[in-house]
C-alpha cells in the first residue's frame, strides 16, 4: 500500500470515466479506416476520445499500482519506443511507456498509445530483443485499435458492475469495484487479434533491427507460468494474451520471413547490456509496501501496524488492504482518507459513500485522535426488487497529519457477529516501532558471472542458492537445472 490515490475517490472517478465512455459510444458510432488493414470497420470510439481514454487512463493506472523508478531501463524503453511508433501504422500518435511496480509478470497497452511494463515482466526477460519483441506486440494492439475495439463491446456489461459500490451483498466483489474501470483494460484479445498483434510486433521489431524470433522465446516462458499468479488486481500477461504455445512457430516463421527481405547485416539481441539494466531491481513481493506475518499486517514505508482477525484472508494492493472471512459475509478495508483536517476527512469520505450516520463519536487509538462512525446504507436489488440494508461501522484515524480509515461492513443481519472482529482490528491500529520490521528489505535481482562451465545447477549453487529456490531461478533465466552454461554468461539469482 503506497500514499497515491484514495480508494474511494478512484471509485468515483472510475464511475465517471465508464460512464463518459458509454454515452460517447451510444451517441456517436461510426465507421473508420484501420490503420493496419485500410478496411473500413465499426468503430464506436474516434480517434480523437481514444487519445482522451488514454489521457483519461494513465494516472489512474500509475496511481493504482505505483511507478517503478529505473531510469535507465525507461529511457531504453522510451527510445525503442519512440523509434518503433515512427515505423509503425500510426507514426503521428504519441506514445508513452511506464514500468509498473507491481511483480506480475505483465504489459499491456491503454487506447490512445500508453504501453505498461510490470517490473515483473522486466524481469522475466533474458535480453532485450525479447522486451523489444514484446514492446512490439504491445504497440501492434493499439496500431490496430484491437483495445477500443474490445473495449467498445466490453462497455455495456462493464457498466454493469458499477453502481451500488457497497450495497452488494456479494461482498467477495466488494473491493473488485475499485478495479471496474481497470478490468476494461485487462481484457482476453481473440485469436485474430493476438495473431495480428503477433504479426505486427514481429514487423516492427525487425525494422528496427531486432532479432523478433526472441519473442518466441519468451513465449517458452509464458507456457511454464503459474496461472495462479494473480497479484493487486492486475492478471498475468498469460491470462490476458492466452495460448502461447501455438504462436511459437508463427513468430519464428515470420522473424525469418522479415529478415530476409531487411537489409541488415547482423540482428540485435543485447543480453548482458540488458541483464546490467535489471542488477538491483527488487524482485517479487516488495514488503517495505506492507507484509504479513501470522496475524498482523506491517508497513514498515508508512511505520504502521494492525492485526486482523484469525482465519480471515488478507490482500494488501497500492490503495487499500482488504480483509474478508472465508465465506464472504463481511469485509474490512484500510486505506487514505483525503482532507485538510480529521473531520473533514471523515466527512468528505462519508458523503462520497452516500453512507446515513447512526452514531458518531470521538475516541482515541492508541493515543492518536480518532473518530467512530456507525452508518447504514439501503439499497434496491435491481434483479429482485428487494431492499438491501448494509451497516458500516468505521474508524478515522489521524496519524501526525496523514488521515486513514477503516471500513467494516456486512450486512444488517449479520453485522452483530463481526463488529467486534472490526472494532478489535481498528482499536489496535498502532505506530510501528519495531527495528526488525522497519528495517525489513526486498530481495533484488543480482547478476552474476559463471566463473565455470556446467550446469546451470551448478553455477545457482556455486552463487550460493539454496534448493528451495533452484527451479525458481532456472524459470527466472527461462531455462532447466540440467542445462549447460559456459564460462562467462551471465544469469540472473535474487537476495537481499
Amino acid at each position: 500500500m503506497v500514499r497515491n490515490l484514495s480508494f474511494f475517490a478512484m471509485k468515483r472517478s472510475d464511475n465517471l470515466v465508464i460512464i463518459s465512455l458509454l454515452a460517447t459510444i451510444l451517441i456517436f458510432p461510426s465507421c473508420a479506416i484501420n490503420p493496419v488493414t485500410g478496411k473500413r470497420q465499426l468503430m464506436l470510439v474516434s480517434e480523437n476520445r481514444e487519445i482522451s481514454m488514454g489521457k483519461e487512463y494513465d494516472p489512474q493506472v500509475t496511481a493504482t499500482f505505483g511507478e517503478y523508478k529505473n531510469e535507465a531501463l525507461l529511457g531504453l524503453i522510451q527510445e525503442r519506443g519512440n523509434e518503433m511508433g515512427l515505423i509503425s501504422h500510426r507514426p503521428n500518435l504519441e506514445y508513452h511507456f511506464r514500468i509498473l511496480d507491481t511483480p506480475v509478470i505483465n504489459a499491456f497497452a491503454v487506447p490512445g498509445g500508453y504501453i505498461y511494463f510490470t517490473r515483473g515482466i522486466l524481469a522475466q526477460f533474458n535480453n532485450e530483443a525479447e522486451m523489444i519483441g514484446v514492446l512490439g506486440h504491445e504497440m501492434g494492439h493499439i496500431t490496430a485499435r484491437h483495445t477500443v475495439s474490445r473495449q467498445s463491446k466490453q462497455q455495456l456489461g462493464q457498466l454493469l458492475l458499477i453502481g451500488g459500490m457497497i450495497a452488494s451483498e456479494e461482498f467477495r466483489k466488494y473491493g473488485e469495484y475499485a478495479m471496474a474501470g481497470m478490468q476494461l483494460l485487462f481484457l482476453s484479445f481473440s485469436r485474430e487479434d493476438e495473431r495480428e498483434a503477433d504479426r505486427l510486433g514481429v514487423e516492427y521489431t525487425s525494422k528496427i533491427g531486432y532479432d523478433a524470433s526472441k519473442m518466441a522465446d519468451f513465449y517458452q516462458v509464458l507456457v511454464r507460468m503459474n496461472l495462479e499468479s494473480d497479484r493487486a488486481g492486475i492478471p498475468t500477461w498469460l491470462s490476458t494474451h492466452p495460448d502461447p504455445g501455438d504462436r511459437y512457430n508463427s513468430v519464428k516463421r515470420d522473424a525469418l520471413i522479415w529478415q530476409d527481405s531487411l537489409d541488415f547485416s547482423s540482428w540485435k539481441v543485447n543480453t548482458d547490456s540488458y541483464l546490467q539494466m535489471l542488477d538491483g531491481m527488487v524482485y517479487g513481493d516488495d514488503p517495505r509496501q506492507g507484509f504479513v506475518e501470522g496475524q498482523m499486517f506491517y508497513h514498515p514505508e508508512l511505520k504502521f501496524e494492525f492485526p486482523f482477525p484469525p482465519g480471515w484472508q488478507l490482500e494488501n494492493s497500492p490503495i487499500q488492504v482488504r480483509m474478508a472471512p472465508q465465506d464472504g459475509k463481511a469485509l474490512m478495508i484500510f486505506t487514505f482518507a483525503e482532507g485538510n483536517t480529521l473531520d473533514e476527512a471523515a466527512q468528505a469520505t462519508l458523503q462520497q459513500l452516500q453512507l446515513n450516520v447512526l452514531d458518531r463519536r470521538r475516541t482515541t487509538v492508541n493515543g492518536m485522535p480518532a473518530v467512530a462512525v456507525h452508518s447504514s446504507q439501503t439499497s434496491q436489488n435491481q434483479s429482485t426488487g428487494q431492499q438491501n440494508t448494509i451497516r458500516v461501522l468505521s474508524y478515522f484515524i489521524d496519524d501526525g497529519g496523514t488521515y486513514y480509515v477503516f471500513h467494516g461492513v456486512s450486512v444488517e443481519a449479520d453485522f452483530d457477529k463481526y463488529s467486534d472482529a472490526f472494532e478489535t482490528t481498528m482499536m489496535k491500529f498502532d505506530r510501528l516501532t519495531d527495528p526488525s520490521k522497519l528495517n525489513v528489505q526486498p530481495e533484488r535481482i543480482r547478476i552474476r558471472k559463471v566463473q565455470r562451465a556446467g550446469t546451470l545447477a551448478d553455477a545457482l549453487r556455486s552463487f550460493g542458492v539454496q534448493q528451495h529456490h533452484m527451479e525458481e531461478f532456472a524459470f527466472l533465466n527461462n531455462m532447466e537445472l540440467t542445462d549447460q552454461v559456459p564460462a562467462g554468461k551471465m544469469i540472473k539469482i535474487a537476495s537481499e
